[in-house]
């Protein structure tokens, strides 16, 4: 038993210790924008309205006439629109994209 014990912490401590995803560079002079973690507030001031509070990311959002359970998403001028709330995202262009 004390074999199997030791066997499994060092198995948890190893594969607690690999390290982490590498990170991305983005393009020179790209900004990365979290749209899904934007405060209403960073949102250009038309798009700002219908806002609500979702318990379940406990954070609060804004829907701009996207309607209920979606939330508007603003990249860039060229690239914004509604997703389900918390699936939308920006890519490294700069272009809206929604997850499943």
């Amino acid at each position: 038993m004390k074999t199997f014990g030791l066997a499994l912490l060092i198995c948890v401590a190893w594969t607690s210790a690999c390290s982490a995803l590498q990170t991305v560079a983005s393009p020179a002079g790209a900004r990365l924008i979290l749209a899904d973690w934007q405060d209403p507030a960073s949102l250009p001031p038309r798009f700002r309205n219908h806002c609500a509070y979702d318990r379940l990311s406990s954070r609060y959002y804004c829907s701009d006439h996207c309607g209920p359970e979606y939330q508007f998403y603003y990249c860039k001028k060229e690239s914004f629109g509604c997703c389900r709330i918390n699936y939308g995202y920006c890519d490294w262009k700069g272009l809206l994209r929604c997850a499943p």
